[in-house]
């Protein structure tokens, strides 16, 4: 195969009738050569007939945004556009959002696609998709719908180019994205739609035509059982998999008692197959990768959380119009602040109000779930990692904790059984406690469940992995749910100690 000028492809083949007959245009040359259209539509008619065709977008596509895509990430998106419905197993950090992002740009510009839809969860529609849509197609139109009914309703009739919506929100809305002319619908963290019985799963299925494009991506296909496969195939190719799911069942597992199946050796060969076509690449094939990546995770609040944040904010702005504050007191209210966005804060008479973690916890899961290695939890209050530490573990996740009153001797046991055995899988550490000289290369992904004001200590615990032995490029995640988290972030990606910027931060979020 030759590609001629951006604009065609040279062709040899056993038999070039099969193409010129099909293909539009197509033109014999001489014996087994055929001369072809670089077009979507007549590469689309090749993938069809089994050639191995490369898509246009690599010659024909002008990648947009401030950056330059990476190796892997053109060939994702090649993938992509070749075909209508199919999986990106990509693992997180590897920029599947961008691919997809230039892909669906790509299709929109060739008149294949007019709009799309991308279903997420509620934590990364702002932080990951709207962003990322801002940083790499500007020049396209996008909108969350979220919020009431009637809202949703209005936001997907406006007609953007992009809408993002979160799983539950699909069924609040279903009929008016089935008139809402989406030609694309993308499903990021796929593994949401592996039950083929639940609601979600019906309502996109009842969305999903023949030709409609169907994205699926997760980093982390079937990681809990190979009958999470079912779900996700009959969505993209109903043909790979039986009818009933105890078909499938009996075909990746086998029975022992009554209660209990345990999975046949030929499961992950039969996953493979039905969860196709798809693309993976790994966080160590893409060489181009830089060895650190952040990102951000949008979380909710809850009610009591915002009640006592907004009091607290009000009580202080009286104070800082009666008094002048100091870097003392400014660091005092942070921290309160902070302690709230948490989960438990320190009342003035040495009690601990606790509020209800279930958004934050959610998208710490999800995070947890999407890694294919092991996890650091860096939550910077005490009380705080015991209420975690007893529902990761209630959830079945093995967990161990890192904190100040644990002595040096059980610490060092702690730390030599996660880099050296398969559990704990989660090590939740308060950040001060494991900053120095510690090395815990067996993760590859750091989850912040709130930040510390210390740039030192926020450098050097997420260096705890990212050192000598690790394999594998790193994610730091930031968990971010008030204006407060989300201003001290901000400080510290700036590599701004966040103490010497105390009074300015305090004025600032009471304003």
């Amino acid at each position: 195969m030759k590609i001629i000028e951006d604009k065609a492809l040279l062709l040899r083949l056993r038999n070039p009738n099969r193409v010129t007959k099909t293909v539009p245009k197509s033109k014999a040359i001489r014996d087994n050569e055929v001369l072809v259209n670089w077009g979507i539509d007549e590469m689309h008619t090749l993938h069809s007939l089994n050639i191995d065709v490369p898509s246009p977008i690599h010659g024909q596509y002008t990648w947009t945004g401030k950056y330059n895509p990476f190796a892997h990430q053109k060939k994702t998106s090649a993938f992509l556009t070749m075909n209508r419905k199919g999986f990106c197993f990509n693992e997180q950090g590897t920029g599947k959002t961008a691919s997809a992002i230039w892909a669906t740009d790509y299709l929109m510009k060739q008149g294949k696609i007019k709009r799309a839809l991308v279903i997420c969860p509620l934590s990364i529609m702002d932080s990951a998709w709207r962003e990322d849509l801002f940083t790499f197609a500007p020049h396209r139109t996008v909108d969350i719908a979220h919020g009431v009914s009637k809202k949703r309703k209005a936001i997907i009739e406006q007609g953007a180019d992009f809408v993002i919506i979160n799983y539950d929100g699909v069924e609040i809305v279903s009929e008016e994205i089935a008139k809402g002319g989406f030609d694309l619908i993308i499903v990021d963290e796929a593994t949401h739609y592996k039950n083929a019985q639940s609601k979600r799963w019906k309502t996109l299925n009842k969305l999903v035509n023949e030709d409609t494009w169907l994205w699926m991506m997760t980093g982390t296909p079937a990681a809990q059982s190979p009958l999470d496969a079912y779900g996700l195939a009959k969505l993209v190719d109903p043909t790979t998999v039986p009818r009933f799911f105890g078909s499938f069942r009996d075909m990746v597992m086998r029975k022992v008692t009554q209660f209990r199946w345990i999975v046949k050796p030929e499961a992950t060969d039969l996953v493979f197959n039905v969860l196709q076509p798809a693309i993976r690449f790994t966080k160590e094939e893409c060489l181009d990768l830089p060895d650190m990546t952040y990102v951000k995770r949008k979380v909710e609040l809850t009610r009591q959380q915002q009640k006592y944040y907004n009091m607290l904010k009000k009580k202080l702005t009286m104070k800082i119009q009666e008094d002048e504050v100091s870097a003392v007191n400014a660091a005092v209210v942070m921290n309160k602040l902070l302690q709230i966005s948490a989960g438990a804060v320190y009342t003035d008479e040495g009690d601990t109000l606790e509020f209800d973690i279930k958004h934050r916890y959610k998208v710490l899961r999800e995070v947890i779930d999407e890694s294919s290695q092991k996890v650091l939890v860096f939550v910077p209050f005490k009380h705080t990692i015991d209420i975690l530490t007893d529902k990761l573990r209630s959830d079945g996740i093995t967990t161990d904790v890192i904190r100040g009153d644990v002595p040096v001797a059980k610490r060092t046991d702690i730390f030599k059984r996660f880099q050296t055995t398969s559990d704990p899988r989660v090590l939740v550490i308060q950040p001060q406690s494991a900053a120095h000289g510690v090395t815990l290369t067996a993760a590859n992904t750091v989850v912040w469940w709130g930040p510390t004001p210390s740039l030192e200590t926020y450098a050097q615990a997420n260096a705890r992995v990212h050192r000598s032995g690790q394999k594998h490029p790193c994610t730091v995640v930031q968990l971010q749910g008030s204006a407060a988290e989300k201003r001290v972030y901000a400080l510290l990606d700036n590599r701004i100690d966040v103490h010497t910027k105390m009074i300015d931060l305090y004025k600032e979020l009471l304003d």
